[in-house]
């Protein structure tokens, strides 16, 4: 009877940890919930504020209504469905470029070996390092001179800020891309060349189709991290009509930010639409992808 009262009182107490602890990460979860959905709804609660002003801003404006958005879309002051399609244009373009490079290059890294390979996937991560705020100053004189004899990839040209954008999305891009190829079995390889097959046929028929979970994550990476960019878009573009999105929303707010931050805040929403869209409908593929990648190096 005696050893009972112990089993007991340590079967309440480890009850009691568990309760608390299970509080613990409610309050946790709680608190991190709060901490990203309010920017959130400050930002929709703005864009229904009739009066646009920072100034007045609440949670819950008063007499709230859609005169922002109205204002947005058929203001003719600034042309954002203009801004909104080359944004559209600018990260489809790139991510799609991106992908085929890295793709190609992530399949000679892992299948191929050749002098130097190991000094170029180096050399790759080593750059990544450096932030690229570094080569704005050069990248900008070195589309300035550029533009001088190729004006299409000139200043405030559309091509000019794709061809930055591929370069500065190949690092990272081409490491999850040889990781995920380094998980695939050579067998595939050894199999088909033994049938006669040449090194395209295996890459296009036999290991591409096998790569559709690293496709997606590295597609919609590039997509988003292009279409939110703002730095480089605003320093090489320099008309309205070439603005994207993220830079048209900022000229458009300029010095009167706080007088028109309910519009501002209408088109950011409407800007997030399209990465919203993409992360819903392909959220699993892009765990999937990440995790499948990084299991060998």
């Amino acid at each position: 009877m005696s050893s009972i009262v112990p089993v007991q009182r340590l079967r309440t107490s480890l009850k009691a940890q568990r309760a608390v602890s299970v509080g613990l990460r409610l309050i946790v979860a709680l608190i991190l919930i709060v901490f990203s959905i309010f920017p959130i709804l400050w930002v929709v609660s703005a864009s229904l504020n009739p009066t646009g002003s920072l100034a007045t801003q609440k949670l819950i404006p008063e007499n709230f209504g859609f005169d922002n958005y109205r204002t947005l879309i058929t203001s003719g002051e600034f042309p954002f469905w203009t801004w909104f399609g080359n944004s559209i244009k600018i990260a489809t373009i790139t991510s799609v470029l991106s992908l085929a490079i890295t793709t190609t290059a992530g399949y000679a890294f892992s299948r191929f070996r050749f002098r130097g390979r190991q000094t170029m996937l180096k050399g790759i991560l080593l750059v990544q390092v450096f932030p690229a705020l570094l080569a704005i100053v050069a990248t900008f004189l070195m589309i300035s001179q550029v533009g001088d004899v190729l004006p299409g990839i000139g200043l405030n040209t559309h091509g000019s800020l794709i061809l930055v954008y591929l370069g500065g999305a190949m690092g990272i891009n081409i490491w999850l891309m040889k990781g995920f190829l380094d998980t695939i079995p050579r067998d595939i390889d050894e199999s088909a060349m033994v049938e006669g097959a040449t090194d395209w046929q295996i890459f296009t028929r036999l290991i591409l189709p096998l790569l559709r979970p690293i496709l997606i994550v590295i597609l919609i990476l590039n997509y988003i991290g292009t279409y939110g960019e703002f730095i480089l878009a605003r320093v090489l573009l320099k008309s309205n009509e070439q603005y994207t999105l993220m830079v048209g929303l900022q000229v458009f707010a300029g010095a009167q930010f706080n007088q028109r931050w309910g519009v501002f805040s209408a088109g950011a929403l409407i800007g997030a639409l399209p990465i919203m869209i993409i992360y819903l409908l392909l959220q699993d593929q892009i765990v999937g992808g990440l995790t499948q990648g990084a299991v060998k190096q």
